[in-house]
């Protein structure tokens, strides 16, 4: 990933931290961004006292204007933008135990706005910028084509997020698609699952390695990586 910048939404904690770890691990510059400015800053400082190349940039993908903003430092701090990773995502309650007939309007309302919309501000605000060969990715889950008991309006907001990953990939010439690491452990879906260090190279894999074909509109899984890297 020598010289390449991707932007990772979700960059403070979790699986997005951790993709922007891999990234300046393997030479590339990471533009990240997240709610929390605190908590952002003390993960730039982090990568950066390893050596890392990273931009910080505070940024709500609920808000459009912070993510054309967002879009707009990244090309300014390394060129084209040759990768996305969208990772930003919320869930209200505990994973598992938010059952849909019990949803509150305020849970519904924000999982779309965060999971979906803003899944669609990212790709939409940075298509002018990206490379010819850029690949965008949007982390997803099981719970977005299977109906599993408690997972409320997450699910369906992640399967937006995944008619948005085909719809996207339909109509521009760039690579779109999805990567389903399984269950994670990380602060939104609880104990118990893989750990994000080791989905952040799933990640960095769909960046570069698969053929843009295979990645282009569909999900690829944890078996699908297993395979083409073992």
């Amino acid at each position: 990933m020598d010289g390449t910048t991707v932007v990772v939404t979700g960059a403070s904690r979790g699986i997005g931290e951790q993709v922007a770890r891999v990234v300046v691990s393997a030479g590339g510059r990471a533009v990240i961004c997240a709610r929390d400015a605190d908590e952002l800053d003390a993960v730039a400082e982090d990568i950066t006292a390893d050596g890392g190349t990273v931009t910080a940039v505070r940024a709500d993908v609920r808000d459009e204007l912070d993510i054309e903003h967002l879009m707009e430092r990244a090309t300014r701090a390394g060129g084209a933008i040759d990768g996305v990773v969208a990772s930003a995502g919320v869930y209200h309650g505990t994973a598992g135990e938010t059952p849909l007939p019990e949803e509150s309007y305020a849970a519904f309302d924000d999982h779309l706005r965060t999971n979906a919309r803003g899944v669609f501000a990212t790709v939409r605000e940075a298509v002018p910028h990206l490379t010819g060969d850029a690949r965008v990715v949007v982390p997803t889950g099981a719970v977005a084509q299977k109906g599993l008991p408690g997972y409320g309006s997450y699910a369906v907001s992640k399967a937006a997020a995944e008619a948005l990953v085909r719809g996207f990939a339909a109509d521009l010439d760039v690579t779109v698609g999805a990567v389903d690491p399984g269950n994670v452990e990380t602060e939104l879906s609880g104990e118990g699952g893989r750990d994000p260090a080791d989905v952040a190279g799933m990640v960095r894999w769909a960046l570069t390695d698969p053929p843009a074909e295979d990645l282009d509109g569909a999900v690829l899984d944890w078996g699908d990586y297993r395979k083409a890297t073992r």
